[in-house]
């Protein structure tokens, strides 16, 4: 962890380390006890493709997974 301030004209510079690590692009996301920066991929699309790689399921069933997931979670 580490401290950041914004400059006079409301910018924040992350350290050198966090972009070469997370990139330079951001979602910010207000928390009703802060923010929170989201790092968004240059090719989302490609990002997606390799978090699912190993999903062997269709997106059909994955939706309906989840559909019962959360109706289950509410208590039918």
């Amino acid at each position: 962890m580490s401290d950041a301030r914004l400059d006079d004209r409301g910018r924040l510079t992350l350290p050198k380390e966090m972009r070469e690590r997370y990139g330079d692009h951001y979602h910010i996301v207000q928390l009703h006890d802060g923010i929170k920066l989201i790092p968004v991929a240059d090719d989302p699309l490609d990002a997606l493709r390799e978090e699912f790689a190993d999903v062997e399921k269709t997106a059909s069933e994955l939706r309906e997974e989840a559909r019962e997931a959360a109706l289950d979670e509410a208590g039918r």
